[in-house]
């Protein structure tokens, strides 16, 4: 008996590939191994780099909130420290975009936890 093969979705499959590298340069488009490996490998970095970006995020809002609170003669440890002991439930995300988006509310915040 013959060898059965579905050649209709192995080829479905390969295309699907490839047209996710189309853009990319030189064999990595349209040489099938080494498009699947490009395609996997981007997907890994994809994955890890979804994670980098909150670290990244933090890390600048941390920055916009030391830098807001230095102007009030506090250094960002001791302006949450005291943020926290005033039971203040704000995120650093509302916070950083309260000091660099309205210095007002930020500064009301301040002198509330001074």
């Amino acid at each position: 008996m013959p060898r059965s093969v579905n050649s209709v979705a192995s080829r479905a499959r390969r295309k699907k590939i490839l047209k996710l590298t189309r853009g990319q340069f030189g064999r990595r488009k349209n040489v099938w191994t080494v498009a699947k490996n490009s395609w996997e490998k981007g997907q890994q970095y994809a994955y890890r780099d979804r994670r980098n970006k909150k670290r990244s995020f933090r890390a600048l809002w941390i920055m916009r909130i030391n830098a807001a609170a230095r102007q009030f003669g506090m250094s960002y440890s001791v302006f949450m420290g005291k943020l926290h002991k005033a039971n203040i439930e704000i995120n650093r995300k509302v916070l950083a975009d309260l000091a660099l988006n309205n210095p007002e509310a930020f500064k009301a915040i301040a002198q509330k936890v001074m």
